[in-house]
């Protein structure tokens, strides 16, 4: 009787460590206007699909492990092709917290003129400034520095606290790109807030897609670029970041509890207009495109304030 309890809690075990550690090749956008996004689904031809007969949006919860395996178990066949080119908005609403590592690539800490920092530099950006990867980006009133940063952006699928490094690929659901742009006189010279520079309405774009962690093989391995109006000014790869992707999440889960659907900003490399000489902002009507191998990438036009 013993043995066949402890072969029935055994197996019980074994179904629970599959649906924690359950991976699934899923990517996923939210398209239509602003305010009436649906969630949908990109197919193995690059087709988007619909995916409301399915889920009605995707929210933290949609971002589990036994709820992307379900989703990637679906027959994408039997769901509509959407026609046309609709708008993408964010991929994954009811986004708690926008978190954001600074300095975290080594050339970027030295155009900067900063030393390496010891330990992941946090901020945060404020959830009002998201914004989905072509939308506009809103120059704020009496913002004269307005800069660009290509990020590698970290969607956090489980509630993480206190997290080792070895473990932190279990509370990841996937991957996005994220462009964290900035207002670098706010940032700097008004109070020393990082936050005041950062969180300005638009200043958070994010997507297009939502990438499954299964889709990237090694996350500390792809080329992240930038440009403007045309030119190239960012080509990094987030090999080179001072903290990695395990080391962020597993810090931060020390100081925060980590919550699905919250989401990290992973640092810049080199190439932003505030470490050019002399320095190049960006003004109304310069057209930013920013990228993430195997994320996708995003477009925005710059607008003067209103």
């Amino acid at each position: 009787m013993q043995k066949q309890k402890l072969r029935a809690l055994g197996i019980i075990f074994l179904l629970t460590a599959a649906i924690n550690h359950a991976t699934a090749d899923v990517t996923l956008v939210r398209f239509g206007p602003e305010g009436e996004e649906k969630p949908g689904i990109i197919d193995s031809e690059g087709q988007l699909r619909d995916l409301s007969s399915y889920v009605s949006e995707i929210t933290p919860e949609t971002l589990s492990p036994a709820s992307l395996e379900a989703i990637a178990e679906l027959t994408l066949e039997d769901l509509p092709v959407v026609a046309g080119e609709p708008r993408l908005g964010v991929p994954l609403t009811g986004i708690g917290k926008i978190i954001a590592i600074g300095f975290n690539y080594i050339n970027h800490a030295a155009e900067m003129e900063v030393q390496l920092p010891e330990e992941p530099l946090t901020f945060m950006k404020a959830t009002s400034a998201l914004t989905g990867p072509f939308d506009q980006i809103i120059q704020p009133r009496n913002g004269q520095k307005l800069d660009y940063e290509a990020e590698l952006v970290v969607v956090i699928g489980r509630r993480a606290q206190y997290i080792t490094e070895n473990d932190v690929f279990d509370y990841i659901a996937g991957y996005t790109v994220g462009h964290d742009v900035s207002e670098r006189a706010f940032q700097r010279e008004r109070g020393g807030q990082f936050t005041k520079g950062k969180s300005a309405d638009t200043f958070a774009p994010v997507g297009p897609y939502f990438v499954s962690t299964d889709q990237i093989e090694d996350i500390q391995a792809l080329s992240i670029w930038s440009e403007v109006n045309g030119e190239m000014r960012q080509q990094g790869n987030t090999a080179d970041m001072v903290f990695g992707v395990r080391e962020i999440v597993s810090h931060l889960s020390q100081f925060m509890t980590l919550y699905p659907g919250d989401i990290i900003f992973t640092g810049t490399p080199a190439g932003v207009g505030d470490g050019m000489d002399p320095p190049q902002y960006l003004r109304p009507g310069d057209v930013v495109r920013i990228g993430v191998e195997g994320l996708g990438e995003q477009r925005q036009v710059i607008a003067p304030p209103r």
